[in-house]
């Protein structure tokens, strides 16, 4: 193998560690994809032909994250690799030697992490999920761990690897600290954890000034010293004040409507927001409605010369509230209504993170005495043990719909790094 690539301090300190499941906990930018991929290359090098895994919460980070990042650690290492995208395959050569495949394959349905065997695993980001369908991809994951070619004496040391931007006390934590400490497997388990400052030389000048600028106080413990920290304490929508993000806008005459919306039987919910300069304003809502076409009769009825955008719940594509064959955003679109919607819903937390900060930096604004149900909900939905919006108490339906709509206009957008040496994460 031909080639240098160099590691900090928290990346040095996880290639080193020896133990059949190891973890690299740290902030944004903080190198934990590269790091991981250099333990990759090193293993395909001293284990070739051994496959081995990469799990991501979604295609997306897949395509966008792991690929370009499999070519620079390759390049950094004096390996090639041949990025199949359709199969979802990484093949890596040293010279003209095919030394081994990474299988890529999605957490977001765990039921889908079968029929293949690898020696080694590298998980990302997996305190994304919540903590339950993170177990079950942790699980059907480390059922793929069973490489064994005893014919050739093969060695693969099977285990995994997870890198991740800490969540609060979610999976990882439960796994790595709770689970170890409970019952006394420290030699089975290592971790690192990593701040981005740690990284600085490989970020951008700005990075680190430009996260404080973009995450509010609460998760600066997480995203940039990559420490566990309690993120889900109080309130969800812990940001939200009646008072300093109080309306009193109403809505004028033919002017456009916005209005997020969240589907489900007997309890539709809708916030219909207006823009006022650079921001929005909730000042009307709809409250458990039976089903989609009733929702849209009422709309139709009460703002006639009203131009509608839809911001619905994305999974709204492939079901229908009513039963029908045709679904519920195809309900929309059949009226004429404007529909704003991504491919796939966001995160939850993100979708939260997004309301949080909206209200925190004063973009948005909510008519308490117009929207009674909406304002209720934002200061009453707490966390469940799972560390997960509480959906029992019957305070979601208004929030899902408000944060669809404020995702989609006011995303949370991480600060962006070029695709280089120790500069992901």
């Amino acid at each position: 193998m031909q080639g240098q690539i160099s590691a900090n301090r928290p990346q040095a300190q996880f290639l080193q560690i020896e133990k059949k499941f190891k973890a690299f906990v740290g902030g944004f930018g903080s190198g934990k994809t590269y790091a991981g991929l250099i333990d990759q290359a090193i293993h395909f090098v001293e284990k070739p032909k051994v496959n081995q895994g990469y799990f991501a919460p979604n295609y997306g980070q897949i395509r966008d994250i792991f690929f370009p990042t499999a070519e620079e650690v390759a390049s950094g290492m004096g390996l090639k690799v041949d990025i199949k995208v359709s199969d979802k395959e990484v093949h890596w050569y040293n010279g003209r030697n095919y030394i081994g495949t990474t299988i890529c394959r999605s957490m977001d349905n765990p039921s889908s992490i079968v029929g293949f065997k690898i020696g080694k695993a590298l998980i990302d980001e997996i305190d994304i999920m919540n903590t339950e369908k993170a177990t079950l991809a942790w699980r059907k994951i480390i059922a793929r761990l069973r490489w064994a070619d005893k014919r050739n004496w093969v060695d693969a040391s099977n285990g995994a690897a997870v890198t991740t931007t800490p969540e609060g006390f979610k999976f990882v934590h439960k796994q790595f600290v709770e689970h170890v400490e409970k019952k006394g497997k420290h030699s089975y388990y290592g971790i690192v954890h990593a701040s981005t400052y740690e990284n600085e030389n490989n970020l951008p000048d700005d990075y680190i000034d430009s996260l404080f600028e973009t995450y509010p106080p609460e998760l600066i413990a997480a995203y940039i010293d990559g420490q566990f920290t309690n993120l889900t304490s109080g309130t969800v929508y812990r940001n939200f004040n009646r008072v300093a993000n109080g309306s009193h806008e109403e809505i004028k005459e033919r002017e456009p409507l916005y209005i997020g919306q969240d589907f489900n039987v007997n309890h539709m919910a809708s916030c219909i927001f207006v823009k006022r300069g650079n921001g929005y304003h909730c000042v009307a809502e709809l409250v458990d409605g039976i089903d989609t076409p009733s929702l849209i009769k009422t709309i139709e009825d009460k703002y006639p010369e009203h131009k509608i955008y839809m911001y619905p719940d994305a999974s709204g594509k492939n079901t229908s509230s009513k039963g029908a064959s045709i679904s519920d955003i195809g309900l929309l679109k059949a009226a004429k209504f404007n529909i704003k919607a991504k491919n796939q819903n966001p995160f939850i937390k993100d979708r939260v993170l997004s309301v949080n900060t909206a209200f925190t930096k004063q973009k948005i604004w909510v008519n308490a005495k117009n929207c009674p149900e909406t304002t209720k909900c934002l200061e009453q939905q707490a966390y469940d043990k799972n560390g997960e919006p509480d959906k029992k108490s019957g305070v979601d339906h208004q929030n899902d719909g408000f944060g669809y709509f404020c995702h989609y206009e006011m995303p949370v957008n991480k600060p962006t790094i070029e695709v280089g040496f120790m500069a992901m994460g």
